[in-house]
């Protein structure tokens, strides 16, 4: 393993200069596997994620499985920055690098910031994003690509998680890591690892397990004990359509009902709000369609009009 500063340059007079960090296994000057952590300031699971993925690589590398020609990148975070004073986007001017790739390096700070990680990023075969969602909450551990034309589906399936989402990409979509890496031909797929803005060790072990299930069947890593086993089940390749929406028609106290992965029929109450002022039931929150939790938010307070839950319906 050798750690190596990707880049770094003064944003503000009187501080100390942004730096980015990555950490580099095998053969350095091959391009084969680049996984990115958190590239915003709250995600801490992300970044956790990351940080196992090192150690065990690390470990990995010292008994040998990391076959000749194979050159691994991990970054384990782009936002130092933006974590030490608590902020999702980027202090200055509240912009998400996640929106600036492939980045501009004589444009504003998210961009250059965007533009140095792009340029350490680019060219490998394959590129595994820690994302995260819009929204606070838990996900059943998954995989995610857009269906931009490039993508590779088949390949997801490698993982070994549950649940592969092909996202039909939005307009927003074409400044992300996910969407450039694969409009510069490398393989991209974005894994989402339960919470963000909280710490889920279990999930973030899981998800590394799934990342190196991905590395050995891609011939990155040597099958050795101590690398997980193959799933039981096989992954469930679905359109981003497939995922229902359940949306809250009052706001208050939110208290969910149900776990996540968890059948719920049609109808089920799998949620509920109180009034926050006399804690008075305001809102039953139903299932509308039988299926598996996917997504819970793990909001408190709850806003009108806002997702609540996800299930994938069953088919």
């Amino acid at each position: 393993m050798e750690k190596k500063r990707i880049f770094s340059f003064s944003a503000f007079p009187y501080r100390q200069k942004i730096t980015v960090d990555g950490f580099y296994f095998g053969d350095f000057g091959e391009k084969t596997v680049a996984v990115m952590g958190s590239t915003r300031g709250d995600e801490y699971q992300q970044m956790l994620t990351a940080s196992l993925l090192v150690k065990r690589l690390k470990k990995l590398e010292a008994e040998g499985a990391i076959p000749a020609g194979i050159g691994i990148l991990v970054i384990p975070t782009a936002s130092q920055f933006s974590m030490n004073v608590g902020k999702r986007f980027f202090p200055v001017d509240n912009t998400d690098i996640n929106r600036m790739f492939p980045g501009y390096d004589k444009g504003e700070t998210t961009q250059r910031l965007a533009d140095g990680l792009f340029k350490a990023l680019k060219d490998y075969k394959y590129g595994i994003h820690l994302a995260s969602f819009y929204l606070h909450g838990n996900f059943v551990s998954h995989v995610r690509a857009m269906n931009t034309g490039y993508q590779d589906n088949s390949l997801a399936a490698d993982f070994g998680f549950p649940y592969c989402i092909i996202r039909k990409p939005q307009p927003i979509d074409t400044t992300t890591l996910n969407y450039n890496w694969q409009v510069f031909e490398t393989t991209a797929f974005s894994v989402y690892s339960g919470y963000t803005n909280m710490v889920d060790m279990e999930a973030a072990a899981g998800t590394v397990d799934a990342i190196l299930h991905f590395m050995v069947k891609r011939g990155c890593l040597r099958p050795t004990e101590g690398l997980p086993e193959e799933p039981a089940e096989k992954t469930v390749i679905l359109p981003d359509s497939a995922l229902t929406k359940i949306i809250t028609n009052d706001a208050g106290l939110f208290f969910p009902q149900v776990e996540l992965g968890e059948k719920v029929k049609a109808g089920q109450v799998i949620g509920k709000i109180l009034d926050p002022f006399t804690a008075e039931e305001v809102e039953q929150i139903r299932a509308s369609c039988d299926g598996t939790i996917f997504f819970i938010c793990t909001d408190i307070a709850i806003s009108q009009h806002t997702a609540a839950f996800g299930i994938i319906g069953n088919s």
